[in-house]
């Protein structure tokens, strides 16, 4: 299964400097720290998608698969206004990610299921029968 990691680079929180520098340089590899981990294992039966997403809730992330292509995404913004505190550093206020994955032809897409529990979100994507190719005899005359 393929994979695409992509920074939003429209986020208010990223900086023109350093969108510069990722523009120029990339990520170099390296997915960023922000992008949830990921894990995918295969069974006879199934693909099992599990991303590692702490601190989110169900309802903050947005799981969709359009032309092959599962996307697992979330645009997740929190303003803790205390009145009676001084913020020093303020890194949580705003997270998003978006993680894409190339589907290979044969997961059964209608029937993909997903669980999400203790910050795991589990994707079952179950194969469906890929038919053999049958020979076919082309007579010549």
């Amino acid at each position: 299964m393929k994979y695409l990691a992509k920074r939003n680079y429209d986020s208010p929180m990223v900086s023109a400097f350093d969108s510069l520098f990722d523009n120029m340089l990339g990520d170099w590899g390296l997915l960023p720290s922000r992008m949830p981990a990921v894990d995918i294992t295969e069974t006879s039966d199934a693909y099992v998608l599990e991303a590692e997403l702490p601190g989110y809730k169900q309802e903050d992330v947005k799981v969709s698969v359009e032309k092959h292509v599962l996307k697992l995404s979330s645009t997740k913004q929190s303003s803790k206004e205390e009145k009676d505190k001084k913020r020093l550093v303020s890194e949580r206020c705003y997270q998003c990610f978006e993680r894409s994955f190339t589907l290979p032809e044969d997961v059964n897409e209608q029937k993909i299921e997903g669980e999400f529990a203790d910050g795991i979100l589990k994707l079952t994507l179950p194969k469906m029968e890929v038919a053999k190719p049958k020979a076919i005899e082309v007579k010549i005359k």
